[in-house]
């Protein structure tokens, strides 16, 4: 049984692609003892979402991947290195006599799962084509999965997929304990280790108290089976060149008049995306249309936390007009909103937020997004592509099919590098069929 966005879907096992050819626990090379880490309010809302899910494509170069056994067990042996640093990782979820959740790392509950499978018949190419398939669901683990899940499963799970020309790495990380911001720590300091580094570069920070010190106790559902699932959707890959992201930047600051703040490239390329798949959904001049970004408290809190912290440090934060207000007027009209939103959102609202979740806390779930919302998530920031295990630079980096519900956008580093940017959207069919013929979106 298979998970198609949110819907269970029969792949017969005669059909599936990917043959699985070994499953191991991956433990930390030292014994650690027993680890504690608390979740704190930053991380306990995404208890309800899945397994955050990227999936990194290498090309085989000079014959590198006819030393397969060579390479995997390189792999696992610095994951295990690196487990030390990152001993969350390793972890269960627990909930203590309290009543509040946290990562528990000790000789019963430690390890990282670590599968290694063979698609002889598949290629990079067919898995990092812009739009994604229902084959990423054998090569990305824990499709479907709840973070919930993480009390009996590991928080981390890596699949190693033999392809015919080259390497897919699949990821699943439990989203109630690491941000992308982290995730992304994680995976260069993995691929520092494995190049032949004896330490990483920049160590974990991992005393989440000094971010928020509340416990929070959870009412977690009886039945998780039972939570929201998103509709059928398509997903698709836009790569807009630097050229383009430049062109959307001027033009929009080319209409402020002098002593207007200029918008930055996350501004106009954000207002660029929700204008555009406003367009695409044929909405009603008066139906409102919400603007999210999880946007990374780790600057913006008093006092600021370093950015080597190892957990969730982001709040989903939101602006609102209606449809005709938004497309009627310019570009800037818009972008001014989401400007202000940003420029709003420090430490004395983060506080705020903080306390009013904690006083009525509520499990975020894809539905909570809001009315015909576009939400962004990920960062262009992450050198996604400076991820070298020791064998060259990723062909492809792209999410699994995880936590896409219709308007969300993942933003990534283009591989062409300098200020390209890759915009991952996930639609209803419809409204992602008139996306792709929109030539504004697009820039054509």
């Amino acid at each position: 049984m298979a998970i198609e966005n949110g819907k269970k879907v029969e792949v017969a096992e005669k059909d599936k692609m990917v043959k699985v050819m070994k499953k191991d626990m991956v433990r930390p090379s030292k014994d650690l003892g027993r680890r504690e880490c608390p979740l704190v309010t930053f991380d306990l809302p995404y208890v309800t979402f899945y397994y955050n899910q990227k999936l990194l494509l290498y090309k085989g170069q000079n014959s590198n991947f006819d030393y397969w056994e060579e390479m995997v067990g390189k792999m696992k042996e610095a994951l295990g290195e690196i487990l030390v640093d990152f001993y969350p990782l390793a972890g269960r979820l627990e909930m203590d006599e309290e009543g509040v959740l946290r990562v528990v790392c000790d000789a019963d509950n430690v390890g990282v799962e670590v599968v290694e499978a063979v698609a002889d018949d598949v290629g990079i190419a067919e898995l990092g084509e812009d739009e994604s398939s229902l084959l990423l669901q054998e090569i990305v683990p824990y499709t479907g999965v709840l973070n919930l899940e993480g009390f009996r499963r590991p928080l981390l799970a890596v699949q190693l997929t033999k392809v015919r020309d080259g390497l897919a790495i699949g990821c699943a990380f439990n989203h109630a304990i690491l941000d992308g911001h982290s995730t992304w720590h994680f995976m260069n300091s993995w691929a520092e280790i494995c190049r032949g580094s004896s330490s990483i570069s920049i160590l974990p920070f991992h005393d989440r108290s000094k971010a928020r010190n509340t416990r929070v106790k959870l009412d977690l559902p009886s039945d998780p089976s039972q939570l929201a699932t998103s509709p059928l959707m398509r997903e698709k890959i836009f790569r807009l060149s630097g050229s383009v992201i430049d062109k959307i930047k001027s033009d929009l600051n080319s209409s402020l008049s002098n002593g207007s703040k200029s918008f930055s490239t996350f501004q106009s390329l954000g207002v660029h995306i929700w204008r555009a798949v406003t367009r695409a959904r044929h909405l009603n001049v008066e139906d409102y249309t919400v603007f999210t970004v999880f946007a990374d408290c780790r600057k913006r809190l008093e006092p600021p936390m370093p950015e080597s912290y190892f957990g969730n440090l982001i709040q989903a934060i939101f602006t609102v007009t209606a449809t005709g207000a938004l497309l009627e007027n310019s570009p800037a009209f818009g972008a001014s909103m989401v400007q202000k939103m940003i420029e709003m959102h420090d430490s004395k609202t983060i506080e705020g937020r903080n306390k009013e979740w904690e006083a009525s806390p509520k499990l975020f779930q894809w539905k909570d997004a809001g009315i015909n919302c576009v939400a962004v998530g990920s960062s262009p920031r992450f050198q996604v592509y400076d991820i070298d295990f020791g064998w060259g630079k990723p062909e492809t980096v792209r999410s699994g099919r995880n936590n896409k519900f219709d308007g969300m956008v993942y933003l990534y580093q283009g591989k062409g590098g300098g200020r390209s940017i890759d915009v991952e959207i996930s639609l209803e069919a419809q409204a992602m069929e008139n996306l792709e013929k929109d030539k504004e979106f697009l820039m054509e």
